[in-house]
């Protein structure tokens, strides 16, 4: 038979693998700052767009998206060319792919240090961005599934079935955990309320991780890892367990973040029950990856590649042995909101995503420029520099997770917190955040040597935009499945047939978790006192939204003894009807603010926001001096409000035509508790002499973002007040 010729495109693939390092390394340099602010908090003083708030969620999509996401297009159209023997379905949709992920994360980076975040773990973007990337996803799936059709091998390496499941999945889950009601150009409210929230959020949050950061690395580790060792894969038919186990399992353990909380108890026993069984596929595939090395480790100890993949398949296999234990509930009530999540997620990120993109990137440049690589020795050196900084970084932070769940739940004989400040746990753990930055700052310099190397490398060779390449046309045969034909190799020759099973399987625990939460009315309990938030606290729960408070405060207060002695009654589901979007937080470097209200008086949350310090000493809260003195923006108010009445929020019109003058009432009360510390009232009376004889605007205290933001902090947890309840009746656990 006569051999077609055609051109593979590796111009893509490596604007992907430049776009790669890039974003890797300033993602990862945004997160060496962040750490570096728990050491020095006020480094970024009185810059907004440069605090700790704003920065975290930019840190968080820039690796997952800018680094990992590139890292993930570069290998899928490198190798999707290679296994279907044809090239790209349309040049036009790998550019478009490209340019519009790039500008995306461009997008990124300009709205979330100013503030316009959703507020969303891994889905802060807003609401124009989030169709945005609808679009180039659906470009890149129809590419790749254009490609698939047109290709010239029958049958559908194991890799390609993890490509199409993540494509599939992924827009399922960006599109539910998406839907909002838009405010204006770069404001949106959830769609979803509180508790209904807390579960599409986590059903999306868990699977993102397992759906981008998991599945599409696997296809990659199937393709690359026999590539660079030269050998087959282990085993096909633990290839065809690992992937159907993995995602129909998967979907369904997003609730084991949401442990102890207000989510009900089926939900949460799910989770935990679909976490347990999910160690099994995860671990068979871990087990496939590396026996594949079978008969190979005397390359591994030579060949950088293969140690960056070794040791990214082992820390898949100890993230994903970690994640089920973390899901159960025991082991959870010690774990969550303590650092041991971080260590948990990072090792993940650092080992598994960064080491098998590093890997994966050697092993490529030098093949697209025809040359070797420039230097193996200083691969080598990357590899032992990084590797350290993932150790350096992964056990202080496990250590710190135990040092605060220990001291969270001590008490001393007579029934009192051993330690009722919260701000001993933050200094008791500082030495374990210094060996964090270290560990941080490793691993950015090996990378940045990678960076070197690969850019020595490609000088070195030549560049080869499209690659001639060869090989027969497909012939057509019966669609039928033949007798001597097992049905999984007569399913990967049917590509349609394989997507809409892959889609089937991902969809049942989704539905299964998703639709209750929507329809069952008595899902979420009503509680008659629990009212919508007045327009100033409305306004300042946006402003506690804009400032990211919710990256190291929690609203849950779990049922443990010690959590009800610390911050006060736990939480019920029927407290966050009102809440678009909900805001349970993933991590407590602060303490719970669920039941702050009236604990302190408004002069102190005043002072606390302008220095954390004066009020709290030893605290590592960065200052907020801005929304001091930033006037408030009520122009969108009355539209918030339609917004959430929308949501069924039950304000009435009456309520929203007088927005204004209720946040004029209740702002000048707070302005009035303010002046009770002679200190605050001397020096706003001097600020507003100096503007008057000067003829400078002066905002009135009442008017400023500060007082919304303590409205809003002042309401916290008062809806409900319970006294003289016993621990059997609230169902507290020890």
């Amino acid at each position: 038979m006569e051999l077609e010729k055609f051109y593979y495109d590796n111009q893509v693939v490596r604007k992907f693998i430049i776009a790669t390092m890039f974003w890797g390394v300033v993602g990862m340099s945004i997160g060496l700052l962040l750490a570096l602010m728990f050491l020095f908090p006020n480094l970024t003083d009185g810059i907004s767009w440069l605090s700790f708030g704003r920065l975290r969620p930019l840190h968080t999509n820039a690796v997952i998206f800018a680094f990992v996401g590139n890292a993930i297009f570069a290998g899928v159209y490198y190798s999707s060319q290679r296994l279907l023997k044809a090239r790209m379905w349309k040049d036009w949709l790998s550019n478009l792919n490209f340019w519009g992920w790039q500008a995306i994360i461009v997008a990124a980076a300009i709205t979330l240090p100013l503030g316009y975040t959703t507020s969303k773990e891994y889905a802060e973007l807003e609401w124009p961005i989030d169709i945005a990337i609808a679009v180039i996803w659906v470009a890149f799936g129809a590419n790749l599934i254009g490609t698939i059709l047109k290709r010239r091998q029958r049958h559908l390496y194991v890799a390609l079935w993890f490509y199409l499941g993540t494509f599939v999945t992924v827009a399922v889950l960006h599109i539910v955990n998406s839907m909002e009601i838009p405010v204006s150009a770069l404001k949106s409210y959830s769609a979803y309320a509180g508790v209904q929230d807390a579960l599409v959020q986590w059903w999306y949050g868990h699977n993102a991780v397992a759906f981008f950061l998991t599945t599409p690395f696997l296809g990659l580790m199937y393709y690359f890892v026999p590539k660079a060792a030269n050998r087959p894969v282990y085993s096909y038919r633990l290839s065809i367990v690992h992937f159907w186990s993995l995602i129909f399992i998967y979907i369904w353990a997003g609730p084991h973040h949401l442990l102890y909380s207000s989510l009900p108890e089926w939900a949460q026993n799910l989770g935990v029950a679909f976490s347990i069984m999910l160690l099994a596929p995860s671990w068979g595939g871990m087990i496939n990856g590396l026996l594949t090395l079978r008969g190979a480790w005397d390359k591994v100890r030579t060949d950088p590649v293969l140690k960056f993949m070794v040791v990214a398949i082992t820390g898949y296999g100890m993230a994903t042995f970690e994640g089920p234990m973390l899901s159960l509930k025991n082991v959870n009530a010690i774990a969550h909101f303590s650092d041991w999540v971080i260590a948990h997620v990072h090792v993940g990120a650092l080992a598994w995503n960064g080491f098998l993109a590093f890997g994966m990137i050697y092993w490529l440049v030098p093949r697209m420029f025809k040359t070797k690589l420039w230097s193996t020795g200083l691969a080598n050196a990357h590899f032992w520099i990084g590797t350290l900084g993932i150790i350096l970084y992964a056990l202080p932070l496990y250590v710190a997770g135990f040092v605060q769940a220990s001291m969270w739940k001590q008490f001393n004989p007579d029934g009192s917190l051993t330690y009722g400040n919260f701000l001993e746990t933050v200094t008791e753990i500082m030495p374990m955040y210094w060996m964090r930055a270290i560990g941080g700052s490793l691993y950015i310099l090996g990378a940045i040597l990678g960076v070197y190397n690969l850019i020595r490398t490609a000088r070195a060779g030549s560049k080869v935009s499209d690659e001639l390449a060869e090989a027969a046309p497909l012939q057509k045969v019966t669609k039928k499945r033949t007798s001597k034909e097992a049905y999984h190799t007569w399913l990967e020759r049917r590509p349609v047939k394989l997507t809409i099973f892959a889609t089937i399987a991902i969809l049942i625990g989704g539905m299964v978790q998703i639709i209750p939460s929507l329809m069952v009315d008595d899902y979420v309990p009503v509680i008659s006192s629990v009212k919508p938030y007045t327009p100033l606290e409305l306004e300042g729960r946006d402003i506690y939204i804009r400032e990211g408070c919710v990256s190291c405060h929690s609203q849950m207060v779990r049922p443990f003894r010690s959590e009800v002695e610390r911050y006060g009654e736990y939480s019920k589901a029927g407290e966050y009807v009102y809440d678009h979007p909900f805001l349970w937080g993933s991590k407590r470097t602060g303490p719970d603010l669920m039941r702050i209200g009236g604990k302190y008086n408004d002069n102190w949350h005043f002072n606390h926001f302008y220095d954390p310090q004066s009020t709290s000493a030893g605290s590592i809260m960065p200052s907020y001096k801005w929304i001091i003195k930033d006037e408030l923006d009520k122009s969108l108010t009355e539209k918030k409000m339609q917004a959430m009445i929308t949501l069924g929020v039950p304000y009435t019109q009456e309520e929203v035509d007088r927005a204004q003058e209720w946040m004029e009432e209740q702002g000048k009360e707070i302005e009035q508790n303010l002046y009770t510390d002679p200190d605050f009232a001397r020096t706003y009376e001097a600020d507003k002499t100096y503007a008057e004889e000067n003829g400078e605007e002066f905002v009135e205290m009442h008017n400023r973002e500060v007082v919304a933001l303590i409205a809003y902090i002042q309401r916290l947890g008062t809806d409900i007040k319970i006294k003289n309840a016993d621990d059997t009746a609230l169902n507290i656990q020890p």
